[in-house]
């Protein structure tokens, strides 16, 4: 369960003829007229926009001082990483000129924000230097740039085809980009990116070339042709050049206590989150075995995994299910809906399923929210043996599948970031929503569907409880996975045991897992993280408004902050008096 991330690595800067300015004179045409910590705020969230256009496409923001956005591809050449280094250093120097204690609460939670962000990118872009390692990071940027104005409705389709063609004509400079940048990289990540890149070959020449207006085929044949010669090439060299120079993906220690700090922003350590972690799995297990008495976890989950869909319907499915999800916590009343219309169901895109394995959830454009948002399923692939079919299928069985469209549509990943899509001021909603917390917005996720079960739904099926108790063990799993891989020297070995035979995952599901540890890192804990924390923050309101406390009334005064830190956000809520929903 993955809510896209692409929003939240640091940007590969360019555009230096527009940005290259004095520190603190970065311009936005959206920031005139305010003034102070605001305008620093405006200035930073537009002009990280400007500087990855592909993300700017995906928030809304298509224009910046008349440029053209959609139409431009982040910048990997060595003047965009000098550039890089400008807007992060810039704003570092600016923000430390503010005093924190001066401001307003919610000031003071995006100064947070903004702190944390510039610390995460210089670790990112001076010490652990994924622009020099990770060839995904490149293939999944050229994915994004075609598929969003592909997708996104936000202006005609001969316009929207138009900027397609002129990011197609860019595509062989950013593959030269990267290949000048590559240094090393490790097995799992080049094989993943040929294994994405392929998928981009198949946009390019599929989807994007039958949809293209008869009035620009021609200039589409003429962009699309030297694109994807430029992909191909990038994979013959990725098995024939950077496949011979490995390197490791863990992190380390001291790397990942600095990447943990930043992105999880809580007060606990790794060690302490591990800790917790593995006694939260005994207690788990302890609950399971109860429920499953007289037999066994496995015997009854084992039961439950047989009940399950077939390949053809796997869509369809998750699509009942989201009525059903919808239905039933309107009929609650458990947190105020938006407009469920906003949402689809369709496949993941072919070049974002190496770490969507199962399936994820892509927000509305934060500045044009009408543009809808996308509940990804990833397919059972028609090549695979009866077995790997399987084993995806029993571990996404009939309440699996439940537990999946809970968490990533309803009432998880959309509706918070439905809340998160009306937040005012406008460089605020940005903020929050390209560098909102992690564990905010992945613990409401999980807290979610433990609500749905506590509350009943499914006629509060044992079957539904049993399958909450193994996703808990899956984050718990999560959590001690991403830690002791990344910093204590884990084996592949034990930890497909920790997920096979500790918190009882399917082997499909325990090795995609395993691809995914070695892809990302700090971003497998903020399940555990953020539940532990929703619920935190859940029981401190309910006893400070013990006797005016509603579910309802809670969710929405939690999901109208949108994505602060969890400690933030017990203090904010503790600070007001609850307001209204949706």
């Amino acid at each position: 369960m993955l809510m896209r991330t692409l929003a939240r690595r640091a940007p590969a800067c360019g555009l230096l003829a527009v940005l290259t300015c004095a520190p603190g004179l970065i311009s936005c045409r959206k920031s005139a007229g305010v003034d102070g910590f605001a305008k620093v705020r405006a200035d930073f969230v537009f002009g990280s926009l400007a500087l990855t256009p592909v993300q700017a496409t995906q928030q809304g923001y298509h224009f910046h001082n008349q440029l053209p956005l959609d139409e431009m591809i982040d910048d990997y050449s060595p003047a965009g990483v000098r550039g890089q280094h400008l807007f992060w250093e810039s704003f570092r120097d600016r923000l430390a000129k503010t005093d924190p204690a001066s401001l307003a609460p919610e000031d003071r939670a995006d100064y947070q924000i903004i702190s944390d962000q510039i610390a995460l990118a210089l670790l990112e872009l001076d010490t652990i230097q994924n622009w020099r390692h990770n060839p995904t990071q490149y293939v999944e940027m050229a994915g994004g740039a075609l598929f969003e104005p592909y997708v996104l409705e936000y202006a005609p389709l001969e316009t929207r085809y138009k900027q397609i063609i002129a990011r197609l004509a860019r595509i062989p400079n950013l593959m030269e980009q990267a290949r000048a940048n590559l240094v090393s990289a490790p097995e799992v990540w080049t094989r993943v990116a040929g294994q994405e890149n392929e998928g981009n070959i198949e946009l390019i020449e599929g989807p994007l070339k039958a949809g293209v207006p008869a009035a620009l085929r021609s200039d589409y044949d003429k962009a699309a042709r030297p694109a994807v010669q430029a992909l191909r090439a990038f994979n013959n060299w990725l098995k024939t050049d950077l496949s011979a120079r490995l390197s490791d993906w863990r992190l380390g220690k001291a790397n990942y206590d600095l990447k943990f700090r930043y992105t999880l922003e809580v007060d606990k350590t790794p060690a302490q989150v591990l800790e917790e972690a593995e006694a939260e799995m005994k207690a788990t297990q302890e609950k399971m075995a109860k429920l499953a008495a007289p037999a066994t976890i496995r015997e009854a989950l084992d039961k439950i995994a047989r009940d399950h869909t077939t390949p053809d319907n796997y869509l369809a499915d998750a699509r009942k299910d989201l009525i059903e999800a919808t239905s039933y916590v309107r009929a609650k009343n458990l947190v105020p809906l938006p407009d469920t219309k906003n949402l689809r169901v369709i496949e993941t895109p072919e070049f974002m399923r190496g770490i969507y394995g199962v399936g994820g959830f892509d927000p509305a454009p934060a500045l044009e929210p009408q543009l809808g948002a996308f509940y990804w399923i990833t397919p059972v692939p028609q090549n695979w043996p009866k077995e790997r079919v399987e084993s995806k299928l029993r571990e996404y069985n009939t309440y699996g599948l439940q537990h999946l469209t809970v968490h990533e549509a309803m009432p998880g990943h959309y509706v918070q970031f439905e809340y998160a899509n009306r937040l005012e001021p406008q460089s605020r909603r940005l903020l929050r929503n390209i560098y909102g917390n992690t564990p905010y917005v992945e613990g409401w996720a999980f807290y979610t569907q433990q609500l749905m079960a506590d509350e009943g739904y499914l006629n509060s099926a044992p079957g539904y409880r049993m399958t909450l108790y193994k996703q808990i063990l899956r984050a718990i799993g999560n959590a001690i996975l991403d830690i002791r891989l990344q910093t204590m020297g884990m084996t592949d070995t034990q930890a497909m045991d920790l997920m096979l035979n500790q918190t009882f995952q399917e082997k499909e599901e325990a090795t995609a897992k395993l691809q995914r540890a070695a892809l990302s890192s700090a971003q497998l804990p903020c399940y555990f993280v953020g539940w532990k924390g929703w619920w935190q923050v859940r029981d401190e309101y309910q006893k400070a408004n013990a006797g005016s406390f509603t579910l309802s009334g809670f969710h929405a005064r939690a999901l109208n902050e949108s994505a602060v830190p969890l400690p933030v956000l017990e203090r904010l809520l503790m600070r007001e008096v609850p307001r209204g929903g949706m």
